[in-house]
């Protein structure tokens, strides 16, 4: 609403404009205007224009459901004056990612006695603080909040105990090795589980992993529904997976419909029961979400618990074995009703390591992509990351031309996420043929031949693509005009932070070494203007942007775009799209969030300049392992955005500029901007690792570390 409130209408009676207040517009009308105004604004601010307007904003309908996540102006009492006020009417609240707040602020929580849906993940709470909360919270039937280090069910009162015999729904983030609280939660229907335990403490020290085995501290899962597990790198991990899942070794939960285990990595840790839980899955007919690690499912099984069933999310992420029988599946009346299925990952689906010979085999096909588009025709959310499309102007058996022309038959799709390669309209057989002919009979003999689909690409060589070089992505723009989120991501990336960079480098072929994604430069980026309606941008491992006129041209024309990320674009020896950088932060307007990436960035005064021009910026990471900034133009930056409260730069230069800058930020905006994370250190330092560690998870999934966003397991999502 932005607080404007006053509008002129045109009376045809008197022929003369009249004023109209708020209070001319029905009840009816303005809560639903309300109903767009946050919470902090509403209750505070809004309540006290006039005695209509307070009584409006006390209306139950607006405070039912509430969420303090990502309101960063919201300090300690501040958050305690609005706890008050929703004491009687707040049944659903959400302090997700409220890393700011003190724990004793939390303790306002117990005066929300008629709360059922309660997320305190990222929030400092204390076993004690728990079991304080939870005895005050008879009504609560979803939680989620985070196991950290130090955290002993034994605290919990009997009162807090009971409160958790009666969740329905758990989701536990688990920052050390603990079954947390869901031995006690006899009645769970939804597990959600975060594993984030580093393999090594601080001090060098190895983690043990050792649970207590007794009957009153081993999960049971009789009225499980729904169950889902994410990983983050490290055998601790891993094996704590395992002992949460050594129920289902003996006995699957009848009514299981969900499950869905994320594990990075190219050899996740084997599960033997997993066949009998595929089989399990499939004897009901009503599974809705599945994603298992590449080591666990085989063929036979995937088709076991697919058949007859009609799921709602599917990923196969990294699972390359899975490939025939997923299509077959899908595409052969595999499953009951492909139309249900919204959400599909096939992430790597069909990746073969760089180092073997891939063949036209291992490429995603039109034909195919056009007939799964046609059976599975409500998909919203699309990731083929990893994959590879090399197209070479052959009309496929249903006349497909070019796989984005097969792509733009999902109607629905609202977020995508492609290799850089299925952009390429193909490789100029000219110009290769040209410069053939001009080596001699001798050298052609002995040149070694490249592999087809494996040429480097040289960015000096000019264009690599020959006729209309965006007809293909021109077909999916126009078919595709929901989309509001948008990952292109070249093969070869890896994001210089290192919490992922082993697994990454594992599943990730060398830069340069698709020649069809060399291709893919400005012109492509420019056809996106095409995309009035994208949000959110990621743009990696594109060495064919040169100059990045092309983000230029989509800046000026997509005017909601509120998240923008990019990394290693043209050339890493050095940063010739800076002053087309420059330009395009000039254009966005609106954005809230910005993560660059680049070898040789120089954030200094021209680069804060422009950055300022995003008034609405709430989040910053900027990463370079030799780039330079400049301190005086970062904190002038800061000064004119009031908004950022998430500043993030892995530089280059010393420890000392580093810690002088972070400092300086620290005194002068904490106090005005009680969420502010600031974190300045060199991106080559050896303890940078450390350094990541005390981020807040919430910050480093949101934007510090690179990810794709597009068809991941709805259990990311907040509750």
């Amino acid at each position: 609403m932005d607080r404007q409130i006053v509008q002129a209408v045109w009376n045809e009676d008197t022929m003369s404009s009249a004023s109209v207040g708020m209070s001319d517009l029905s009840d009816e009308i303005l809560l639903c205007i309300l109903r767009h105004v946050p919470v902090c604004d509403l209750l505070l601010n809004v309540a006290n224009v006039c005695h209509k307007l307070q009584t409006l904003c006390h209306d139950k309908t607006l405070l039912m459901h509430v969420s303090l996540s990502e309101e960063y102006l919201t300090d300690d009492p501040l958050a305690r004056r609005i706890l008050k006020q929703l004491a009687n009417h707040v049944q659903s609240l959400s302090l997700n990612g409220c890393y700011w707040l003190a724990g004793s602020t939390l303790d306002h929580l117990a005066r929300c006695r008629a709360v059922t849906h309660l997320d305190v993940t990222g929030c400092r709470l204390t076993s004690i603080r728990l079991s304080r909360l939870l005895s005050s919270l008879s009504l609560l039937r979803s939680l989620a909040f985070d196991v950290t280090a130090g955290f002993n069910s034994a605290q919990l009162s009997s009162e807090a105990v009971g409160s958790l015999s009666r969740l329905s729904e758990l989701r536990q983030t688990l920052l050390t090795p603990s079954y947390g609280v869901v031995p006690c939660c006899a009645q769970l229907r939804k597990l959600m589980l975060q594993f984030d335990i580093s393999d090594v403490t601080r001090e060098g020290v190895g983690v043990c992993c050792q649970l207590m085995v007794g009957q009153s501290s081993v999960p049971h899962y009789q009225q499980l529904e729904e169950f889902t597990a994410r990983l983050a790198p490290g055998e601790v991990n891993q094996t704590l997976l395992l002992l949460y899942l050594a129920v289902f070794s003996v006995h699957v939960p009848k009514r299981l419909r969900v499950f869905l285990v994320s594990i990075p990595g190219p050899n996740p840790a084997h599960w033997p029961a997993a066949p009998s839980l595929a089989q399990s899955l499939g004897q009901r007919g009503d599974l809705e979400a599945l994603q298992l690690p590449r080591s666990w499912l085989d063929s036979l099984s995937l088709k076991r618990a697919l058949e007859g069933n009609s799921p709602k999310h599917l990923s196969f992420s990294r699972c390359p074995a899975l490939w025939p029988q997923v299509f077959q599946s899908l595409l052969e009346g595999g499953v009951r009703d492909a139309t249900q299925l919204t959400s599909l990952n096939l992430s790597g689906i069909n990746q073969v390591l760089y180092s073997e010979c891939r063949n036209v085999e291992d490429h995603l096909v039109p034909g195919t992509m056009s007939r799964l588009a046609v059976g599975c025709s409500n998909i919203k959310h699309l990731n083929l990351m990893h994959t590879h499309y090399h197209h070479e102007h052959s009309t496929g058996p249903g006349g497909e031309t070019h796989l984005c022309g097969s792509l733009a038959k999902f109607r629905h799709l609202c977020s995508l996420t492609l290799p850089a390669c299925a952009l390429s309209d193909g490789l100029n057989t000219h110009h290769t043929s040209t410069n053939n002919k001009s080596h001699s009979p001798l050298f052609l003999g002995l040149k070694k031949t490249p592999r087809v689909g494996l040429q480097n690409f040289k960015p000096d060589s000019g264009s690599s693509l020959s006729g209309d070089s965006t007809s293909g992505l021109a077909q999916l723009l126009a078919g595709c005009p929901f989309l509001e989120t948008l990952e292109l991501i070249g093969p070869g990336f890896v994001s210089a932070l290192p919490r992922l960079e082993p697994c990454a480098r594992a599943s990730v072929e060398p830069r340069g070494m698709c020649a069809w994604a060399g291709g893919v430069g400005d012109v492509h980026l420019s056809t996106l203007e095409a995309l009035p309606r994208l949000r959110r941008l990621t743009l990696a491992g594109l060495p064919g942007v040169l100059k990045g006129t092309g983000l230029v041209q989509l800046s000026r024309q997509c005017k909601e775009l509120q998240v923008l990320s990019l990394a290693n674009m043209g050339s890493l020896k050095t940063m010739n799209y800076n002053p087309a950088l420059l330009e395009t932060l000039q254009q966005c307007t609106q954005l809230q969030e910005l993560r660059l990436e680049q070898p040789y960035l120089n954030a200094n005064a021209s680069f804060f300049e422009a950055l300022s021009s995003c008034s609405r910026l709430r989040r910053l990471c900027l990463i370079s392992r030799s780039g330079t900034f400049d301190p005086t133009a970062a904190e002038a930056f800061m000064e004119r955005c009031p908004h950022v409260v998430v500043c993030h730069m892995f530089m280059g230069g010393t420890l000392l500029a580093c810690r002088t800058l972070q400092k300086n930020l620290q005194d002068r905006f904490s106090v005005e901007r009680s969420a502010l994370s600031v974190v300045i250190y060199p991106l080559q330092h050896e303890d940078l690792p450390s350094v990541i560690r005390d981020i807040p998870l919430t910050l480093l999934d949101r934007i510090t570390l690179f990810q794709s966003h597009v068809a991941q397991p709805p259990h990311l999502s907040p509750l």
